[in-house]
């Protein structure tokens, strides 16, 4: 036992030692100014770090593109009441910005969102407030009830069950990695779907297989899932988030009015549409202001040799 303590220690003196000579030799290779600026050793790096793990939700901004991450990785990032509602502030806050175009919601840590946080439910029944009325305040897991008017895409890496699942529902595009897990898990715990799962879910993928889902609480993995059509794109692990936000690039490179205006007239044939005749006249009177905005500007374009010969262009 001492002989294993003693190599253990003399482990880990050397794998400290060698990092020391390689931040020795990065800060002469760069210069102390910018290894002070950019490691990870630096007091400027360590508070940020600090700052962003004592948040259950962070947001970075990318250009036109807003990343929204849920921060709970030690419970997989289950979503408890303070969660709920700052991943409403977020995603309300994307929707009412004029400068942003596309948001992406993912997970820190390996796993998209596990659910509802059970523990809070179990320990702390008597703190929680659930608004029944849909038209009014957040839903349980906090932006569910939102109709946002600008695409959001999932990046779907672990596990997205449960509750985590409704909220990868809630969005336009889910890119899942190849060993993600999605299911109802919340089945086996007597939890409803109280989130849009059994509202979306069946629109997205058809009732027979979307009962399948619900009925059964089963985990299906990326591929079935993307047979199914739940999810869009499968990519290797570790890729979800980074092939999501060139998705969300490409999109915002589109004249935006025309795309949300199909995008809105898609959502409303789909869950609001009483007739096929409604629907055709929503999608008239939503496009037709479109083709002075941006339909002849893109014409003219086209008219000048751009997008010729099958050559795809996403911007005019």
């Amino acid at each position: 036992m001492a002989l294993r303590a003693c190599q253990s220690t003399t482990r880990l003196l050397l794998a400290r030692t060698l990092s020391w000579r390689a931040a020795t030799a990065l800060v002469r290779l760069l210069g102390k100014k910018y290894y002070d600026k950019n490691s990870p050793y630096s007091t400027s790096a360590g508070k940020e770090s600090e700052k962003v793990a004592g948040r259950t939700v962070v947001k970075e901004r990318r250009g036109s593109v807003v990343t929204v991450a849920i921060n709970r990785p030690e419970v997989r990032n289950a979503v408890n009441q303070e969660t709920a509602g700052r991943l409403l502030d977020e995603l309300t806050a994307f929707d009412s910005d004029p400068a942003l175009t596309v948001a992406v919601l993912h997970g820190n840590g390996g796993n998209f969102c596990a659910g509802y946080d059970l523990k809070e439910l179990a320990h702390h029944t008597a703190s929680l407030k659930l608004e029944q009325d849909v038209t009014k305040g957040p839903a349980p897991m906090g932006p569910s009830r939102l109709v946002l008017s600008k695409p959001l895409i999932a990046a779907v890496s672990g596990y997205a069950v449960a509750g985590g699942l409704e909220l990868a529902l809630l969005a336009d595009l889910r890119v899942v990695e190849e060993s993600a897990v999605m299911g109802v898990f919340c089945r086996r715990f007597g939890v409803p779907l109280i989130d849009g799962g059994t509202v979306r879910l069946p629109r997205l993928i058809g009732l027979s297989r979307a009962l399948d889902l619900i009925l059964t609480g089963r985990p299906i993995g990326a591929q079935e899932a993307l047979a199914f059509g739940l999810a869009n794109r499968v990519v290797p692990d570790g890729q979800a988030l980074q092939a999501a936000l060139e998705l969300a690039e490409q999109i915002s490179t589109f004249p935006q009015q025309c795309m949300r205006a199909d995008r809105s007239s898609a959502l409303y044939s789909a869950y609001d549409a009483p007739s096929f005749s409604l629907a055709l006249q929503y999608e008239m009177d939503h496009g037709a202001p479109i083709i002075q905005t941006e339909s002849v500007a893109g014409a003219t374009t086209f008219s000048s040799g751009t997008g010729r010969g099958g050559k795809f262009s996403s911007k005019p």
